[in-house]
């Protein structure tokens, strides 16, 4: 037993040099300015420098439209799957695991593909407009459906995993017995269930957002993982704080939501 222990720590501890010797090296480069000393300024220039506080608010504003349409899609879908046909579940488990299949790069000629559809096909009709609509430079709603694609992975998995911990069928035919309709027998028996799987969906696709650069890159948008590779060019110590400081914010978020959900659990059993 205590070989096992001594083993587990012993994991646990390269583990955490793994991840906390990179971001040791990344605080002291963003610090130690060679003829100046440790000095603070890289951090104290962030909130001032051109671009990122639009890019930031336009990444959390494509974060939680991402979140609201893959749930809006993924919760009765998946609740629908597990009462009405378990047999489906390889196929959609399956159509939802493409993404990590296909590279980014090509996900991304694909969409620039149909995007020139608009200019080239369909510039007599009214679809015209809303190819020009969804590439709105204020908010690209085309970059909220690629990311929708590419978080169908994790939030399956979520769900997936927060459905199997509770009995959706019991749930559902104790509310219709009580007079509740499809919706209200989803919102207010399936869902209240469901919170802590929401909640790792929610941040897993927040994680997502906030760090993807290729797809919006090659779009021509500049979310906030896109500015910080432009400011790197010109301010390599600015991009490498701000890229630890979204770490540590990452972190913190994480943190809370596993408090959050611990609490939930423990208010559940109570």
């Amino acid at each position: 037993m205590a070989r096992l222990n001594l083993w587990r720590w012993g994991v646990l501890g390269l583990a955490g040099l793994y991840f906390l010797v990179p971001l040791a090296a990344s605080v002291v480069f963003t610090v130690d300015v060679p003829g100046q000393g440790i000095t603070f300024d890289a951090y104290t220039q962030i909130f001032s420098t051109a671009g990122f506080v639009s890019s930031l608010l336009l990444s959390l504003e494509l974060a939680l439209a991402t979140i609201a349409v893959v749930l809006l899609l993924m919760v009765p879908a998946m609740v629908a799957l597990r009462l009405g046909a378990p047999r489906l579940r390889p196929v959609v488990e399956v159509v939802c695991s493409l993404p990590l299949v296909v590279p980014p790069i090509a996900f991304v000629a694909g969409i620039g593909t149909v995007l020139k559809w608009g200019p080239d096909h369909l510039s007599r009709t009214p679809l015209f407009e809303t190819f020009v609509a969804i590439q709105n430079p204020d908010f690209p709603f085309v970059l909220v459906l690629a990311y929708v694609v590419m978080a169908l992975p994790f939030v399956y998995r979520a769900l997936d995993a927060g459905l199997r911990a509770v009995d959706v069928r019991t749930l559902v035919e104790a509310a219709r017995s009580c007079g509740a309709g499809w919706p209200q027998a989803l919102v207010r028996a399936v869902l209240p269930n469901l919170r802590g799987a929401l909640l790792n969906a929610s941040f897993l696709t927040l994680a997502l957002v906030l760090g993807e650069f290729t797809v919006a890159q090659l779009l021509g948008f500049q979310p906030f993982a896109v500015w910080i590779v432009n400011v790197s060019g010109s301010q390599a110590q600015l991009s490498v704080a701000v890229s630890v400081l979204s770490l540590l914010v990452t972190w913190v978020l994480l943190l809370v939501l596993a408090g959050f959900g611990g609490r939930t659990r423990t208010a559940s059993r109570g």
